[in-house]
């Protein structure tokens, strides 16, 4: 009874962990998609440096920030499930980057949605007074800086560390760690020319999600087929 309670037990760990890595995940990168969208398009690439960009993007930067806490959450599930799943394969150097780079990936995303929910709210505190000129520029090329070129820099360490692990361990196909190491490069090195490029990581999160989520779905129908051929 004891050998069978164990089996099951081990049975429902190795099913609800990829489900809960791909549903944590898709959350993150729908989230997190959405949070870029809004910051992007309150600082519309090519705009004039000044405060004039905060009387038509105050309300989608203060959105942004109210979705930005939601999304971490979702990507720290996401960051302990995938870290879960190295089970004895885990590698102390390469996790250690994983898990560094990732975590400040986070904060530095934190950190671009306070400044903006900041100068947000100061343009709306000043009742109709403009904020100055200086500060709201400083605060422009924070946000730009923070997000477009620290930030995603940290998500491309993150993606390039996890696609070593996978390519050391065979957790995952081939093919999505050589896509994972060009998106990675991709975003190391023309980050700076586009802000639409950084949404290359929540579309790669959104494919790895869909991935797990796959195969939990064939490994809960392999074991449904191997229950129903044991009771027969």
């Amino acid at each position: 009874m004891a050998g069978v309670v164990e089996h099951r037990s081990k049975t429902l760990k190795a099913l609800t962990t990829p489900r809960a890595a791909a549903l944590a995940g898709v959350l993150f990168a729908l989230l997190f998609g959405a949070t870029l969208i809004l910051i992007r398009t309150s600082l519309p690439q090519g705009g004039t440096p000044g405060s004039q960009w905060l009387d038509a993007g105050s309300t989608k930067m203060t959105l942004a920030s109210e979705l930005m806490p939601f999304a971490g959450i979702s990507f720290l599930w996401f960051i302990g499930v995938i870290r879960d799943g190295f089970g004895r394969y885990e590698d102390r150097f390469f996790s250690t980057v994983f898990l560094g780079s990732g975590l400040l990936f986070l904060a530095m995303m934190f950190a671009t949605s306070a400044v903006g929910a900041g100068l947000a709210g100061s343009n709306t505190a000043v009742a109709g007074n403009e904020v100055g000129t200086d500060v709201a520029m400083f605060g422009q090329m924070t946000v730009l800086a923070l997000s477009k070129t620290y930030a995603v820099r940290m998500a491309a360490v993150f993606m390039i560390s996890l696609a070593t692990i996978w390519l050391r361990t065979e957790l995952m196909p081939r093919w999505l760690v050589g896509v994972t190491y060009l998106s990675a490069l991709g975003l190391l090195v023309a980050s700076d020319l586009s802000m639409w490029i950084t949404l290359a990581f929540p579309v790669w999160v959104l494919i790895v999600s869909v991935l797990l989520l796959t195969r939990a779905g064939i490994f809960e129908r392999h074991r449904d087929e191997y229950q129903n051929s044991v009771r027969s």
